[in-house]
């Protein structure tokens, strides 16, 4: 498929589908852009590939750290764990 150009009758292109995803699944979307997204998925199977499997990257990244006695490896910078606990507390 090609990235710049939108299927039939189609009023955004697979690539400015995936700058919209995060709002997309976020429900944060303008309705005419969730209805130009959505009519862009009702047309474009690949698209529609993406937007799940992105689902269930999103799904399995969440629970990526569930397990809280899992060991730090010891030759992980103490700064750079120090910078992901700001992060967390930050919601990043």
């Amino acid at each position: 498929m090609d990235l710049e150009r939108p299927p039939d009758d189609c009023t955004i292109t697979c690539r400015e589908l995936t700058s919209f995803i995060a709002d997309y699944l976020a429900g944060e979307l303008q309705a005419d852009v969730r209805r130009a997204f959505e009519h862009h998925l009702s047309l474009c199977p690949n698209c529609v590939q993406y937007v799940a499997d992105y689902r269930r990257t999103v799904a399995l990244s969440r629970n990526a750290y569930d397990d809280d006695a899992t060991a730090v490896p010891e030759d992980v910078p103490q700064e750079l764990l120090k910078a992901i606990l700001a992060a967390q507390r930050a919601g990043r």
